[in-house]
């Protein structure tokens, strides 16, 4: 066992240390090394509105072509010099594939998150198993309510938007306004925004695609979020609102002008490439109808300072 890991060492009050190897301060510096979940037992489930018309159409699910297609992933990770790391997978976990949502990854180590669905909860008590084999500490446990990874979003060093949908939804105000309250005691700008519950999570509206870049949804982010991004000099990429319902928008920025994206999400990609950035794009059909994309598939544990 790696002797650094810790059960929790966030400080009252701020004034956390900052991890020396591992800890991202940004979603769009060199991405080293990235966790992932198992798509060993991934099926279909009514999380969303993307899953519940995948199942209420009668959408095919074949397993095998799910695993298939996350090994694609793993494979074009790998091909971009990072390293995979996998949860351990459990039989009674179908949507540990979705590796965001159990854990949040700082600068001072990972936040365990409160799973919404009862049937996930089981999610974060793996993660913890994780970051104990890899020895990355825990910075804390939101308590306050329900929280999920898609909703923390590191726009910049320092900077981090949280989103929350409320009662009906994933993310709490309740959990949001605690993380606020430390990542403020930290000396972070926290900007707090609630979505409607049908879009599941901020990742799914905004991402994060290189410095002074980002992928926005504009017919669902509320203006005064992208009049936020604006004022710090980030130019918005607009993606399409029926694009982001087939998680064209949910994409992951590799570092040094790279992303990787779903093979679908065709107009970001166009775009994408139209700025100069490399393209890294996985087939991921059979998982994303499920409610989830490559950047809900992913937590990222170690970026080169952004």
């Amino acid at each position: 066992m790696n002797t650094e890991f810790s059960l929790r060492t966030r400080q009252e009050g701020g004034g956390t240390p900052v991890l020396q190897k591992w800890g991202v301060d940004s979603e769009y510096g060199v991405l080293r090394d990235v966790l992932l979940g198992p798509a060993d037992h991934y099926k279909w489930l009514e999380t969303s509105s993307v899953s519940k018309k995948s199942i209420r159409r009668n959408y095919d699910f074949n397993a095998e072509v799910a695993r298939q297609q996350h090994a694609e992933m793993v494979a074009a990770y790998e091909s971009a010099d990072v390293q995979v790391h996998l949860h351990a997978p459990d039989s009674e976990l179908p949507y540990q594939v979705f590796a965001r949502d159990s854990s949040v990854m700082t600068p001072f180590g990972a936040i365990i998150t409160s799973m919404a669905n009862w049937w996930r909860r089981g999610e974060n008590y793996r993660a913890i198993e994780t970051y104990e084999r890899l020895g990355i500490p825990i910075y804390d446990y939101v308590t306050a309510g329900t929280f999920e990874g898609g909703d923390f979003n590191v726009i910049e060093p320092g900077i981090v938007l949280i989103g929350w949908e409320g009662d009906e939804g994933r993310s709490q105000q309740g959990s949001a306004l605690q993380l606020q309250a430390w990542f403020e005691a930290e000396g972070w700008e926290v900007m707090l925004t609630d979505i409607d519950p049908f879009y599941v999570h901020i990742d799914l509206m905004v991402v994060m695609l290189a410095p002074k870049l980002a992928a926005v949804c504009l017919e669902s982010t509320d203006p005064e979020i992208v009049d936020w991004l604006k004022s710090k000099q980030i130019e918005i990429v607009s993606v399409p609102f029926q694009d982001t319902l087939a998680l064209g928008c949910n994409v992951v920025a590799l570092g040094n002008d790279r992303i990787l994206l779903p093979e679908k999400s065709l107009v970001l990609k166009q775009k994408a490439r139209a700025l100069g950035l490399e393209i890294y794009d996985p087939d991921v059909s059979m998982i994303t109808p499920g409610g989830g994309g490559v950047h809900c598939m992913c937590q990222a544990l170690r970026r080169d300072p952004g």
